[in-house]
């Protein structure tokens, strides 16, 4: 059942048109909602981005983190109601928000419409990781974070909210300190076909295609090495 869910995120399938060598299609819709619900797909993502963290020779339990946001066209099934105009980025849809560890390996994820600025949807989402991962202390993030944000994470929730900007006397292209390890992980995200564009009528469930998008990068570096 998780390799045919897995397929479906990396090919770009729709449920129905899971081929002939899986489970009917049914049933692993049935299984994939059943594990996001009750928390499992969360389970099974958390306790291999420990060991591969572990294999990296990291402590699993990370004390600085990366937040960015990325922009997705919305499908047709994509309902009005969950879904935003992005004026900076000229997209119609909705935009998946992530934070993830120095090694790019995602710790939250939240999808919102793409109209909902980075600052409003990084509280719920700093919360949240706050929450989960108590030895966090450190937090960078480019210029869309800046203002109120950064002084509200100070006082709410203890993080310190580094924002790293680009240099006004810099030109083309420039490998920005630590921005370019979030980059990394929504460039990996892009791989994975049923993320290109936003075909849930759920953001949550967005939000488990991102996880098993994921697990499929952990458990493939993990085969690596111990291979």
């Amino acid at each position: 059942m998780i390799d045919a869910v897995r397929y479906l995120v990396a090919g770009g399938i729709t449920w129905r048109a899971m081929p002939a060598d899986f489970p009917l299609w049914d049933r692993v819709y049935a299984f994939a909602k059943r594990w996001r619900i009750k928390g499992l797909l969360s389970e099974l993502h958390n306790r291999l981005r420990g060991w591969v963290r572990e294999d990296a020779g990291r402590d699993p339990q990370p004390t600085a983190a990366i937040i960015d946001s990325q922009s997705v066209k919305g499908d047709a099934t994509v309902p009005a109601a969950s879904r935003g105009y992005d004026a900076g980025k000229k997209i119609n849809g909705r935009k998946r928000h992530i934070v993830v560890d120095c090694l790019g390996l995602l710790l939250a994820v939240m999808v919102t419409a793409a109209n909902v600025t980075d600052r409003d949807a990084a509280m719920p989402l700093l919360e949240r990781v706050r929450t989960r991962f108590h030895r966090i202390v450190l937090v960078w993030a480019d210029g869309g974070y800046t203002g109120r944000l950064v002084d509200w994470a100070k006082e709410k929730l203890q993080l310190t909210l580094q924002i790293i900007k680009r240099s006004d006397d810099t030109k083309g292209f420039v490998v920005l300190p630590r921005r370019w390890v979030v980059e990394r992980t929504l460039s990996w995200l892009m791989r994975s076909r049923r993320l290109v564009r936003d075909y849930e009528t759920l953001p949550e469930v967005h939000e488990a295609m991102v996880l098993w998008s994921m697990t499929r990068l952990m458990t493939r570096r993990l085969a690596r090495r111990r291979g």
